[in-house]
């Protein structure tokens, strides 16, 4: 059975784009344009990962969903790797890292981010 792959990200054409590589590659994907529409996404189809942007109807909704949906019994165990150039949007000089309580995510990529590195991290964190 196809892994399920919930992409949340207000870029549409990101959402296409990875839909169509992630498709290619056998996976079943969920798409979300806001945290909100993600976060039920989440509970009701409760995907196998999940590709989750930061800044999207706010700066910080990508960090507020990774605890929400690490705090939801439906969810929590999902893996979430956090896709985002939000660093480079706000000219940030660190990055982010994971974190139990602050961002309970498995990975953090930057975007742009190159198709077989985005592929290989959705591999790993699905082990």
């Amino acid at each position: 059975m196809a892994k399920k792959v919930l992409i949340i990200d207000d870029d549409a054409e990101y959402r296409e784009a990875t839909t169509t590589l992630l498709e290619a590659k056998g996976f079943e994907v969920i798409t979300a344009e806001n945290g909100e529409q993600g976060f039920e996404k989440a509970k009701s189809q409760v995907p196998d990962i999940i590709l989750l942007d930061v800044m999207m109807t706010h700066k910080s909704e990508g960090f507020d969903l990774a605890r929400s949906l690490k705090q939801e019994n439906k969810t929590k165990d999902v893996p979430v790797i956090i896709v985002s150039g939000v660093r480079k949007e706000m000219n940030l000089p660190f990055g982010f890292e994971p974190d139990q309580d602050w961002l309970p995510v498995k990975t953090v990529l930057e975007k742009p981010i190159k198709p077989d590195a985005l592929l290989k991290a959705i591999e790993e964190n699905l082990k």
